[in-house]
């Protein structure tokens, strides 16, 4: 079978990620990446030897034999580029969030929907192994019934120093983090029913909110209680690490720092550290993502080659998308927002 051949746009700080991660499957050629800057294009293509660099992305489209577009740019400019890749017939991978508005986001599953081209979009903390972990034991059936999560992502690491953009968006933690928090919830339990939230800005020199704390009611009856801090100094800093206790009416799970995962009964606690593997292309903080980066571009490969199904489609991720902005209007408003009549 012929190789899927994507083309990739924006070379920022996760672009050598993604790229690293796609290059590490079978049936998939990188021929071309884009960047505004050209000078950004063509340090990632000559780290990773893919073979031209544009700073026009329909220039790339049209000169490009390519099947898929993978969007890793600014969140702002993902509609734009969302709707150009349909216009070429290009299917499309858009990097979470998947939009800087959730009106943005109807428009995007709907210029994809009318140009029949396939759409999703890399949410990969689902992916990450201590998750997928998590998730096995939970449906054993070891714990019983689940009937509360909290899930913690606080930290004090200087985010900004890497990604400096963050600091200027209007919405911060919840579009950064949030996307993926909420995700991470509805891949353990299903779609939540209502969402209640506060937010706060702590760090005076940004401009979004950088503490956000909510409450949520999941369809099954679970409660979840999901804490995200980009300004909480702690003993130990474990950024990027997510923790979490879920406790059931048979037992517990508690996922720990540094992916140490304890499982508690009547008959005892069980623990076990979940397992890394490791690339040349990754750094030495970011442990948990290249595993999941890797485990999420092979879903959406096989689903593309008609092998498998996404789990990360854009309309199943539509409903996390869902989530960030009916917490966002349970802070404006101070009000529990009903899941079922949110819109807009």
């Amino acid at each position: 079978m012929k190789n899927k051949k994507i083309g990739i746009f924006g070379c920022g700080f996760w672009s050598q990620f993604q790229i690293g991660g796609w290059l590490e499957l079978e049936g998939v050629e990188i021929p071309a990446v884009y960047n505004r800057t050209l000078a950004k294009a063509e340090a990632i293509a000559e780290k990773f030897n893919i073979p031209k660099a544009y700073d026009n992305a329909e220039d790339l489209l049209k000169n490009e034999d390519i099947d898929i577009v993978d969007i890793i740019t600014n969140v702002e400019t993902h509609e734009e580029f969302t709707a150009l890749a349909a216009c070429y017939g290009k299917d499309v991978i858009c990097q979470k969030p998947m939009a800087d508005s959730f009106e943005a986001a109807k428009r995007m599953k709907k210029v994809t929907r009318e140009a029949g081209v396939k759409y999703y979009v890399h949410e990969n903390y689902r992916w990450q192994p201590q998750f997928r972990r998590v998730k096995a034991i939970l449906d054993s059936g070891a714990i019983g019934k689940p009937f509360r999560c909290k899930t913690g992502f606080n930290t004090a690491f200087p985010v900004f120093e890497t990604q400096p953009f963050l600091a200027e968006l209007d919405h911060f933690a919840l579009t950064d983090q949030g996307s993926h928090q909420f995700d991470v919830l509805r891949f353990l339990f299903g779609e939540a029913e209502s969402i209640y939230c506060e937010t706060q800005t702590v760090n005076p020199t940004i401009q979004g909110e950088d503490v956000a704390t909510s409450l949520l009611k999941m369809k099954n009856g679970v409660i979840c209680v999901q804490e995200i801090s980009f300004s909480s100094l702690l003993e130990k800093e474990v950024f990027p690490q997510t923790l979490l206790l879920i406790e059931g009416d048979k037992g517990s799970i508690r996922l720990d720092p540094d992916f140490y995962i304890s499982t508690s009964t009547s008959e005892g606690t069980t623990g076990e550290f979940v397992s890394m593997p490791k690339y040349p292309w990754q750094t030495d903080r970011l442990i948990p993502e290249p595993p999941s980066i890797i485990a999420c571009n092979h879903n959406i490969l096989q689903d593309i080659l008609g092998k498998g199904k996404a789990e990360t489609t854009g309309s199943d991720n539509f409903e996390t998308v869902k989530l960030v902005w009916a917490a966002y209007r349970s802070a404006e408003n101070g009000a529990v927002i009903k899941m079922e009549s949110f819109d807009s």
